[in-house]
């Protein structure tokens, strides 16, 4: 039963939740810790709750989609799953309390919306994609406004932005199936999945010159450009070719994990890239 509630957790995405705040805690250059850490636990709960209610609503798709995961499988049930997802957000806004006033907001704000969005917004053509990646890109904003300085996490909060609007729609390419029969409305089941590809490979496009720039104005060490030159940006060539000729759920959901690799590379780059240079 615990295997299952940490896969129901989706454990990934939580640990990337609580390193980009960390990290930009990091390049805050933070004093204080402590407010941080109760942030990252926030961003924790934060994020398996909310998924759990994601599955929780989804459970008709997914016995399509994902019919291996605990709520359509059967190993955990609706009602588990509902109770464990409002705990875990009340953790969530116990802990942002303790952080300071904006930090609670944001915590509060992010909850609603993703709850929102598992509701409502994920069945619309972009506007379920920007509210996920809004939400993720606060991660780092959270973190400055933990550390007392959110300057230096701006344009790490654009290049997430971006980055996790051509994930979030790859995700709808590779949910067609279900998500059509169960009339959810995406960009890819609207617009089709070429079109989804287009505006994949555009978001791409951004990303790659979000993460140049961040270079050039917070002046990071050298490492941090050939991480992302060699590494990164050859991950986004194969991305943006795979998804114009791979249509396949089964690619596209192998892309969708490459590509959330690729993101704790960049951590990597970046942690490298101020660190090096303070």
């Amino acid at each position: 039963m615990i295997k299952e509630y940490f896969r129901l957790c989706r454990p990934i995405n939580a640990l990337a939740g609580c390193i980009a705040v960390l990290l930009s805690g990091f390049v805050a250059e933070a004093t204080y810790w402590l407010p941080l850490i109760m942030a990252s636990i926030t961003v924790l709960f934060i994020t398996v709750s909310t998924n759990a209610w994601n599955d929780y609503i989804d459970i008709e798709i997914d016995k399509i989609n994902k019919p291996e995961r605990p709520l359509p499988s059967g190993s955990i049930s609706p009602r588990e799953a509902l109770t464990f997802s409002i705990i875990g957000s009340i953790i969530s806004l116990v802990t942002a309390a303790f952080i300071n006033q904006a930090g609670f907001l944001i915590a509060l704000g992010s909850n609603t919306l993703l709850y929102l969005y598992s509701w409502k917004l994920k069945c619309t053509v972009l506007l379920g994609n920007a509210t996920v990646a809004t939400i993720v890109a606060l991660c780092f904003i959270f973190g400055g406004v933990a550390a007392g300085n959110i300057q230096p996490t701006l344009m790490l909060s654009f290049t997430v932005f971006f980055a996790m609007m051509g994930r979030e729609i790859i995700k709808t390419m590779a949910d067609y199936k279900g998500d059509s029969q169960q009339n959810c409305s995406t960009i890819a089941t609207t617009w089709g999945k070429k079109v989804s590809s287009i505006f994949v490979i555009f978001f791409l496009i951004i990303t790659a010159l979000t993460m140049l720039l961040t270079y050039f104005i917070e002046e990071y060490h050298l490492i941090y450009l050939l991480l992302i030159s060699f590494i990164i940006f050859p991950l986004f060539v194969y991305t943006a070719l795979t998804v114009r000729k791979k249509a396949e759920s089964y690619f596209l959901e192998r892309i969708c994990l490459l590509l959330q690799y690729s993101y704790f590379i960049w951590f990597l780059a970046v942690a490298l890239g101020a660190g090096l240079v303070a």
